[in-house]
């Protein structure tokens, strides 16, 4: 058995022979002009930084080049509360992974998966340009880039939607997904005919549902006639697994609202979280048999206004007892003012709070239809005017509804007198009697806080918000902005405003 003193003497010969092998394979930086002896520690740690192992730059790399909120988390996006990452912003960060990439050849080989993995595409040209950088590294054997995206989301303008058959090659190359959003963004009509048919909008949507599908968020346009859950349901099937949010949209209005004429597959969706629905009355019939027992938010915009229909009614009745946050986005006034042109006209009251005896949050638009039977009584939303267990109500478009009503007495910028309507509105939340468990108001609208934090904010504007706070606590209920930060008097004051 080796003693210790002899241990440690061959440890030292060890280190001794492994500095001499570096210092001879390490190159002598010297200047015949200035020769000055060499210390005895004259390495510095700073020169092995390009010597860094890849998982360490990788790293670097990856905290340089973070958004926030970062895009490929899916627990911040399940609550519609969420602000949404803007296009501004996604430029913004790609100009950062572009210029990082043009350092070096190893940067650049680095920054690949940073720079594929969440595409924002908002014109054609840019999904062809996608399509073509995919189909040409195929062709050269190179490796593709479509195994890094892991968000695709497509938004564009009428006029600049994407063809279909760059939008299926994109996703043939991009087979680990796990965020896909398609907003109207792809170019379909109903009577085109394809000359490839794997690029048909059925095409299209089955192209998801390859195997160990790792989708877990998922928006949808239904660009035919074919009702949703027929061409739909056999691929939500296939990545049901894994999909914790269901956006589905269309781009039809249906002419008809009554019952589908044949039976369409029940899908099972165990782990679906949140659910955005932009459909008609016969749809929602269909979806009130699917089974989703982690449901937990809904948005809802109907079509076809059929918010008094069956389908609507057996929806919530199957699974408005598991909700606890609900948006309505139609407004108060565009649906009486649809029930107003109906004849008859519906005499039905939805018991929506009835069928949503959990419910913790509600989001409603800031346009809400004055109740003129009633006019010291404004009610968020037509369909919820009261509910006992409701904490939170979240208010979107208060910057518009500021400016139109500003913009009808646009002589005096002081006089607040313009924003009593929605003053009334919001006090109306307050009323112990509609909503006894309320202690939260947040303003949804990221305009509306520019508004009232500007450098040079209105003086009115302030006004209308002190008021507003003043009468919130009263009720000893808490108003945040869209951030879900506190708005509170010296903020005001910050502003500009002198009196609170």
């Amino acid at each position: 058995m080796m003693r210790p003193l002899e241990d440690t003497q061959l440890l030292a010969r060890i280190q001794h022979i492994g500095q001499s092998i570096a210092a001879k394979l390490r190159p002598r930086r010297s200047c015949p002009a200035l020769r000055t002896p060499l210390r005895r520690y004259s390495h510095s740690p700073a020169h092995d930084l390009p010597y860094l192992p890849t998982e360490l730059w990788l790293l670097i790399l990856r905290e340089a080049t973070a958004m926030c909120p970062d895009p490929l988390d899916i627990s911040l996006g399940l609550s519609f509360l969420e602000t949404p990452c803007e296009v501004e912003e996604y430029f913004a960060a790609m100009r950062v992974k572009r210029d990082l990439a043009l350092v070096s050849k190893a940067w650049n080989k680095h920054m690949q998966e940073f720079l594929y993995e969440f595409v924002w595409i908002s014109r054609a040209s840019q999904a062809k340009a996608l399509a073509l950088t995919l189909l040409t590294q195929f062709i050269d054997g190179k490796p593709s880039s479509g195994r890094w995206i892991r968000r695709l989301h497509m938004e564009t303008p009428a006029l600049k939607r994407c063809a279909t058959d760059d939008i299926r090659t994109i996703l043939d190359y991009a087979p680990h997904l796990v965020i896909y959003s398609d907003h109207h963004a792809v170019r379909c009509t109903r009577y085109q005919e394809y000359s490839d048919v794997r690029c048909s909008p059925e095409q299209l949507v089955s192209a998801l549902a390859v195997p160990n599908s790792k989708l877990r968020r998922l928006s949808l346009t239904n660009y035919s006639d074919i009702p949703f859950p027929y061409h739909v349901s056999p691929m939500l099937k296939q990545t049901a697994r894994n999909l914790e949010y269901l956006e589905l949209s269309s781009t039809s209005i249906p002419l008809s609202s009554r019952a589908p004429a044949r039976t369409s597959p029940i899908v099972s969706l165990p782990v679906l979280q949140s659910l955005k629905l932009t459909l008609d009355n016969t749809t929602f019939a269909v979806l009130a048999s699917w089974k989703m027992p982690s449901l937990r938010n809904v948005s809802v915009v109907s079509s076809d206004f059929g918010y008094a229909g069956e389908g609507f009614a057996n929806f919530f009745e199957a699974h408005g007892s598991k909700l606890e946050q609900l948006e309505l986005g139609h407004s108060s006034s565009l649906i009486v003012e649809h029930n107003l042109s109906l004849n008859p006209r519906p005499i039905q009251q939805i018991p929506l709070a009835d069928w949503c005896p959990n419910l913790k949050e509600f989001i409603c638009s800031a346009d809400a239809e004055w109740n003129w039977r009633n006019p010291d009584w404004i009610a968020p939303h037509v369909l919820l005017p009261a509910h006992p267990h409701l904490r939170f109500i979240g208010i979107r478009d208060i910057d518009k509804r500021l400016i139109d009503d500003a913009s009808a007495f646009p002589a005096d910028p002081e006089d607040d007198a313009p924003f009593f309507p929605l003053l009334e509105q919001i006090s109306s939340l307050l009323f112990n009697n509609a909503f006894p468990s309320l202690r939260y108001i947040r303003d949804l609208s990221r305009t509306s806080h520019t508004m009232r934090s500007d450098r040079r904010p209105e003086t009115r504007v302030l006004k209308f918000w002190a008021n507003v706070l003043g009468r919130c606590g009263q009720r000893q209920v808490w108003l945040e902005d869209y951030r879900g930060v506190n708005i509170t008097v010296r903020d005001l004051r910050r502003a500009g405003l002198v009196t609170a």
